[in-house]
């Protein structure tokens, strides 16, 4: 029977070899055999090479565990070792948390072997494999549960059991996806949406990513900020019922003066640029200063508008409407005329021009109870000089 190698021969040998030794020397320094020596060498070296089209960098390698392992005999953190390899601290402590054992503690080959096992493909479904916890499920998703209620409850009704736990994505999965289907799919009736088939976040043919070109607002002159300069504008869509028809809203932010696009055949880009263009070229070239809007994709011709206009357009950050301030709460006003769920397409050119001038011809405290028509007004006459406001600052 061989020589029980510990822990510590390995931190020796490891040692050994990052000093520059052979490794027979290495396995000399550290009392283990030759063929002890080789085999853990070509464990640590030949895994990355040896597999197939190779292992992605996203994984720990079996070199990296060996690290992992003798970093831990030395007493290191395990933030220093993840350091020392290159990676997260929450990625060491994930690997030792799920592959330590009671009595042994962390090693390599085990971790290494465990890791193999999970990462194996098909995998049996969860509640495929566990007829108790299936049964389970099922009864309280006709109960009316949602799939986030049952995993939480589960934690509660069963702490000592690790068989019965299910997360709330794996119950959805197993309702949706063709062959995860553990659960009858006709039980997807039962959850709050009633949906036979799962709706993507994403809607067909929408733009993904930033805007291209987009300048963001964190770019914009500070000018606008204080409000002492009128044309300088915030915009966005009042959106309708099942996100199909939408008008546009401008809100100057200095005098809350509001102006509405007509959208009657949706609101891709090209119907909010036609739109836009047509009516920003009504403004007096003084009123035709910025435009801040958020990064919704109808306003991917940006670039076209602003050539044609002369107006510079910034964006918000993503899901900041804060940043839109005046254009936020005039579109809460709004919805006094339009309200939510509602067809907005139906609404003619001269309906929305009659809304626009009620509501500019109504008294806003925030100017001092004079209306945004009058406030605009005054400033187009008598320009604000760089020392003085006219109106307030606040939104």
């Amino acid at each position: 029977m061989g020589r029980y190698v510990s822990r510590g021969d390995r931190v020796r040998f490891w040692d050994a070899i990052r000093e520059g030794m052979t490794i027979d020397e290495a396995g000399r320094h550290a009392g283990i055999t030759h063929s002890a020596g080789q085999r853990w060498f070509g464990q640590a070296g030949g895994v990355k090479s040896n597999a197939p089209g190779g292992v992605s960098q996203r994984y720990l390698s079996f070199a990296e565990r060996e690290e992992i392992a003798i970093g831990l005999a030395k007493g290191w953190s395990q933030r220093r070792i993840a350091a020392r390899l290159g990676r997260s601290p929450s990625t060491i402590c994930r690997e030792v948390a799920r592959n330590s054992s009671v009595r042994r503690g962390y090693w390599a080959g085990s971790a290494e072997q465990k890791a193999t096992q999970r990462a194996r493909r098909p995998k049996t479904a969860k509640l495929a494999a566990n007829p108790r916890l299936r049964d389970l499920v099922q009864q309280r998703l006709i109960a009316r549960w949602s799939p986030e209620q049952i995993s939480l409850r589960l934690h509660v009704d069963h702490p000592d059991d690790e068989s019965m736990r299910v997360s709330h994505e794996t119950i959805y999965q197993s309702l949706y996806v063709q062959g995860r289907g553990a659960l009858r799919r006709e039980l997807a009736r039962y959850l709050r949406t009633g949906r036979t088939l799962r709706k993507p976040r994403r809607r067909d043919g929408e733009r993904r990513g930033r805007l291209r070109d987009m300048v963001n607002i964190s770019a914009r002159p500070a000018e606008v900020a204080d409000r002492a300069v009128p044309g300088h504008w915030e915009g966005d869509l009042i959106i309708g019922r099942d996100h199909l028809s939408a008008i546009g809203t401008l809100v100057e932010r200095t005098t809350r003066y509001c102006l509405l696009l007509h959208l009657p055949h949706g609101h891709n880009p090209t119907a909010v640029r036609d739109a836009m263009i047509t009516t920003i070229r009504t403004l007096p070239t003084q009123l035709r200063r910025s435009l801040t809007w958020d990064q919704g994709r109808e306003m991917a011709y940006h670039r076209q508008i602003s050539i044609a206009t002369g107006i510079d357009i910034y964006f918000c950050d993503p899901h900041s409407p804060w940043q839109r301030g005046s254009n936020e709460n005039t579109n809460g006003l709004l919805r006094q005329y339009f309200p939510k769920g509602t067809d907005l397409s139906t609404h003619s050119r001269e309906h929305l021009a009659a809304v626009a001038t009620q509501l500019n011809d109504r008294p806003r405290k925030t100017l001092g109870i004079r209306t945004p028509t009058e406030a605009l007004t005054q400033l187009l006459s008598n320009p604000p000089t760089a020392q003085t406001s006219t109106v307030a600052t606040t939104s």
